[in-house]
């Protein structure tokens, strides 16, 4: 069983803000290359206008193929190997400020691109060498601006100063939210792939559970019946040959109708309905019949095993997996009698005292060495001595106890112990 999954949220602000910050960069250099280059061509110096016109259009289609790479490159529509914007990056940063210098010494009024190259040099160098560069176009500005005018002011420092100030710190605050944008995709993509694998263990641990529980109900139903079959068909094929045509006969009707009985088995486990197997019959009167037909099955193939039924107490309903789990030992347990204790009496005893309903299955048979046989795993390689195991198994799964006391020569006893506390309250009055 698996516990149900919610899709994991997409963290988008971070990587908006960042989209925001980059396109705003992006316009802002288109929009002061524009102010720029309209401003000068609009004074008197027409020597010079033409080339500021060329040199701004190359500088434009030069800004405009580095950015576009570079995004096609991020989003993986470029092979690695033909292009890797960090190897180019720095040729790039380099030929568009050579450009914009070149035009901040023919006209002082592209001296505000300045503040968005400053953000490129932030993001794209280490930050040492940011930091110096930024530096030298502040100088380059100013320099600009007072050659142009023919004198100093204090504006000319100040100015481009507090704008290289301004872009530092909106270039680290840009740099810490791409790291908290990386460092949030990386902790999504761990939650994912814990989840996914959080999944996958329930998925296994859900099946295995279920082969657990179908070994089970097939051992205690469809197995048992079947081995009863071959051992009465066995008895019936010796009775044959001794020319006992009556005894082969009632022993045939045995095989019949006992595969009868696990042909409803098989048709109730097929339909899902044996981990809720409970119908109007009581557990008195199954347990009753389960004891006869286990007596018939014992004569049917030579064994003289008398089984009877007795009750202790008041009974009172029990929820459908208590009733399931005490037919489902007793068929398994006088099953083991029938077959492995060579016993001429087994007692199975119900019993509803005090806050627990037990059920304690004696034979007197051969017996066998408990500890010895219950410290290990009883399954064998053939696939048999799987009964004790799946009786523990399934009691223990309500929180019941199952205590076996056998020695060798004396017989066994199998004791089963299910609390009723948890359904007092809703099942007594039933």
């Amino acid at each position: 069983m698996t516990a149900p999954t919610t899709p994991v949220p997409e963290v988008h602000t971070g990587a908006a803000v960042l989209k925001v910050l980059r396109v705003s960069l992006h316009l802002g250099f288109a929009t002061l290359l524009v102010v720029g280059t309209v401003s000068t061509v609009a004074t008197p110096q027409r020597a010079a206008s033409w080339m500021v016109i060329m040199i701004s259009a190359v500088l434009g289609a030069l800004y405009l193929a580095g950015t576009l790479a570079e995004k096609r490159a991020a989003d993986g529509e470029i092979p690695p190997w033909r292009l890797e914007p960090r190897r180019y990056s720095k040729i790039w940063l380099a030929s568009v400020t050579l450009l914009w210098l070149v035009l901040l010494v023919l006209s002082a009024d592209f001296s505000w691109l300045a503040f968005p190259l400053f953000f490129l040099h932030l993001h794209l160098l280490h930050t040492r060498h940011a930091i110096v560069a930024v530096l030298l176009m502040t100088g380059a500005v100013s320099a600009a601006q007072w050659n142009h005018s023919g004198e100093l002011h204090a504006a000319m420092i100040i100015g481009p100063g507090l704008g290289a100030v301004f872009a530092v710190v909106m270039a680290m605050v840009y740099e810490s939210l791409y790291s908290e944008g990386v460092n949030q995709r990386r902790a999504l993509d761990e939650l994912r792939n814990t989840r996914a694998a959080l999944a996958r263990t329930q998925h296994e641990s859900g099946v295995l559970a279920e082969r657990e529980r179908l070994a089970r109900e097939i051992h205690d139903t469809l197995a048992q019946g079947l081995s009863s079959i071959v051992l009465i068909s066995r008895a019936a094929e010796a009775s044959l040959e001794a020319g006992s045509t009556a005894l082969t006969k009632e022993r045939i009707r045995t095989i019949q109708v006992t595969a009868s009985e696990n042909l409803d088995e098989a048709r109730r486990f097929v339909r899902g309905l044996s981990s809720n197997n409970a119908n109007a019959d009581s557990l008195v009167t199954r347990l009753r019949r389960i004891c006869a037909t286990a007596e018939r099955q014992a004569a049917a193939h030579g064994s003289s095993l008398r089984c009877r039924f007795e009750l202790d107490g008041e009974p009172v309903q029990l929820p459908p997996p208590y009733e399931v789990a005490l037919l489902r030992a007793a068929q398994s347990t006088l099953s083991n009698v029938d077959q492995h204790a060579q016993a001429s009496t087994a007692v199975v005893t119900l019993g509803f005292l005090g806050p627990d309903v037990t059920l304690d299955v004696y034979d007197n048979g051969t017996g066998f060495d408990a500890p010895a046989t219950l410290s290990d795993p009883p399954l064998r390689s053939d696939g048999t001595g799987f009964g004790l195991q799946s009786v523990r198994q399934r009691v223990t799964s309500m929180g019941g106890v199952v205590d076996i006391e056998s020695t060798v020569g004396e017989g066994t006893v199998v004791a089963i112990r299910l609390p009723l506390a948890p359904f007092d309250n809703e099942e007594s009055h039933a």
